[in-house]
């Protein structure tokens, strides 16, 4: 089942997720073939990371949780808020792809 991932980042986080994510990075490598969409949450200057919001297929919750609890940006304390969510992608997807650089 495919799972969302909204990682909101703690106040003043920027510098430590600008270290970390090559890291962050490299760990969802690991699981490139489970990814539905990946990346960071934007302020509204389209610039500035916020957060991150992850789409990925895990056989269960625990799954996720123990991925998460590995995951980098997680073990350096990046996150002050994270929720996981169950999804069913409804919608034929015509906005936002491919990625960008």
């Amino acid at each position: 089942m495919v799972y969302t991932l909204m990682l909101l980042d703690r106040p003043d986080a920027g510098d430590l997720r600008q270290r970390m994510r090559p890291e962050h990075k490299a760990y969802l490598a690991r699981v490139a073939d489970r990814i539905a969409f990946a990346g960071p949450l934007l302020a509204d200057d389209g610039l500035t990371m916020t957060g991150s919001l992850l789409a990925i297929d895990f056989a269960d919750r625990a799954a996720v949780q123990a991925w998460l609890a590995d995951e980098p940006f997680t073990r350096a304390g990046l996150y002050g808020r994270v929720e996981i969510h169950a999804f069913a992608n409804l919608w034929p997807q015509r906005a936002g792809f491919p990625p960008t650089s």
